[in-house]
Order: structure tokens, then sequence, then C-alpha cells
């Protein structure tokens, strides 16, 4: 490879790393506590890594019939069952996708499995859904940032 085409190669790449940091720069803050949908729970979002991961904090109705914490019953895992369920992990793995978009799974505690996830941030909420079949089929909750 020619000087002239190495220099060219580096600039281009250089530029293309600039472009990508602007977008990352202005990407809004997802951290922080989010009222599910139906304001059933609260999840605190924190950065993990290069992504965000969310752990379940607070529940509105946190015990059972029996008046004791409610547990990660339904888990796909049978040794996790008799865990509580504050303090379960809810988001994991979530990586930027697009801008202020992250994408990685989200764990359901109502029927024990995982699903690929999306976390899309719209100003003080945000599009939370879980996908099936490599996310053909979504379902979608809107959590807002608590206040």
């Amino acid at each position: 490879m020619t000087r002239t085409a190495t220099t060219m190669l580096m600039a281009a790449a250089a530029a293309l790393m600039i472009g990508a940091g602007a977008g990352s720069a202005l990407a809004q803050d997802a951290t922080g506590v989010w009222s599910t949908d139906g304001n059933k729970g609260r999840v605190r979002v924190a950065k993990c890594g290069d992504g965000i991961c969310g752990t379940l904090i607070s529940l509105a109705e946190p015990n059972d019939t029996n008046g004791q914490p409610k547990k990660d019953a339904k888990n796909e895992d049978a040794s996790k069952r008799n865990r509580p369920l504050i303090g379960v992990s809810i988001l994991q793995s979530m990586k930027p996708d697009q801008p202020n978009r992250w994408k990685g799974s989200i764990y359901n505690a109502e029927d024990g499995k995982t699903y690929t996830a999306y976390f899309t941030l719209q100003g003080d909420s945000a599009k939370v859904e879980g996908c099936v079949l490599g996310g053909v089929i979504c379902k979608a909750q809107s959590w807002t940032r608590a206040r």
C-alpha cells in the first residue's frame, strides 16, 4: 500500500471513530430508578461495563398472600426459585445498539424466562421491549423515570 493510500485510510478511520464518538456522547443517560409499567415495581438502572443493567429494587406488592417476601417461584432454574424477587437482575448485558437504545436481555419473573430486550430512552420515559423469534414478536412496556 502506498503512503498516500495509507494516509487516506487512516484519515477515513479517524473520521469514522470521531463520528461514532460524537453519537455516543449525545446519548441520554439511562441510569437511575425507573418505575415499571403500572407502577408494579422499580428498577435501578446502572452502568455495567460498556452498557447498562437493571436490578429490581422494590415492588408495589412485595409480599405474597402469606405475608412473606415474594420469591422468584417461576424461574426456569429450580435452584433460584426460593430467592426473593427484590434484588433480582432484570436487565442484563444491555449494550448500546443505536442512539439512546440498548440491546441485551430481560428477565420476566412472571413466567421465569429471559428474552432478548431493547431499552429505548424517550426523554423521562423508556420503551422496554422483550422479544422472541429474533425480535420478530415483541411485547413493550413504558417505564417512567422515578422522582
